[in-house]
């Protein structure tokens, strides 16, 4: 079943880069929460869109506006791409791809002729009530960033 803008978002508890528990219900209050879903840290189209956050990091921050990137990557590998690439935000641990599976982003993909099951690329924006208020789903790297960011400013 796939979670519904207007509905309550999924909760969840993840580990982060540093091994600590993020909830998602400590977050509640805060303007939006932005939760994107990603297939693997250190790839082409992964780097490009973690760096676009990165980048518009503190527009974001400004608006009230968390942002965690999630995919099954371990806790070192992740490290690893948030020192490599200076990005100012936790990357989360979803190794079973549970949380993957609540927000209904795991899915059977095709790559050179071989069927894996993987993450689709995803985004989803929570408001401070914890309800769903946005999602973007099969994302286009490119200008994706710059859309979620617009359309925070649209719905303050």
């Amino acid at each position: 079943m796939t979670i519904q803008v207007g509905e309550t978002a999924p909760a969840f508890a993840l580990e982060n880069n540093n091994g600590e528990i993020v909830k998602l219900t400590d977050y509640i209050g805060k303007k939006h929460v932005v939760l994107y879903f990603y297939p693997k840290d250190m790839t082409p189209g992964c780097t490009t869109e973690a760096c676009d956050f990165r980048d518009q990091h503190k527009s974001f921050e400004e608006l009230d506006a968390v942002i965690f990137g999630v995919s099954p990557d371990p806790i070192e590998k992740h490290q690893k791409f948030i020192d490599k690439y200076s990005l100012p935000f936790q990357l989360l641990v979803d190794s079973d791809h549970k949380v993957a599976e609540e927000y209904d982003v795991w899915k059977l993909k095709k790559n050179f002729g071989k069927e894996y099951m993987g993450i689709e690329r995803s985004t989803f924006i929570i408001n401070k009530d914890g309800k769903l208020v946005k999602e973007w789903r099969k994302v286009k790297v490119d200008g994706h960033v710059e859309e979620a960011l617009s359309y925070i400013k649209e719905n303050l």
